[in-house]
């Protein structure tokens, strides 16, 4: 393992589980749910007006989750990049568990994504980079979605 490799893995495994411990006590949701799809512009003012209604799920926070394929000159670069809003009236943080499987079922990779203090009406971007060799055939799962209360 490279290096630059060990530095990438060692505040990743710090980050991942700093947020194990900051969950462990919270309610989860354990289905395994499709990612969401890429959505149009109208698309994305019905999911507004959905999400202002009162029987929301926190699940609906996570607006965009797929993969962003950035190979080139025969060098891997497959990212996962999420948006996620916060409906609720409070400062929260999210975990996202997420599994990639092939078209034979078969788990491929899987990961925790992180993102804290987002604000009440905020929507905030994230990625990260993933070890997958392609996308061909990948189907992304969402396999637990928290939001907690930041303080």
């Amino acid at each position: 393992m490279s290096n630059h490799r060990r530095f990438i893995t060692a505040p990743l495994i710090a980050a991942t589980a700093a947020g194990l411990a900051l969950t462990a006590a919270c309610g989860t949701d354990n289905s395994s749910t499709p990612a969401p799809a890429s959505t149009s512009a109208s698309e994305n003012a019905q999911q507004e007006k959905k999400a202002d209604s009162p029987a929301k799920s926190e699940r609906a926070d996570l607006t965009r989750f797929r993969l962003d394929d950035r190979s080139q000159a025969g060098i891997t670069d497959i990212w996962v990049v999420w948006t996620v809003r916060n409906t609720s009236g409070k400062k929260s943080n999210y975990r996202i568990d997420w599994e990639a499987v092939d078209s034979s079922g078969t788990r491929v990779a899987n990961s925790t994504e992180l993102v804290t203090d987002v604000q009440p009406g905020q929507t905030t971007t994230g990625e990260d980079i993933t070890t997958l060799h392609s996308t061909q055939g990948i189907k992304l799962n969402i396999t637990r979605f928290d939001r907690t209360a930041a303080y």
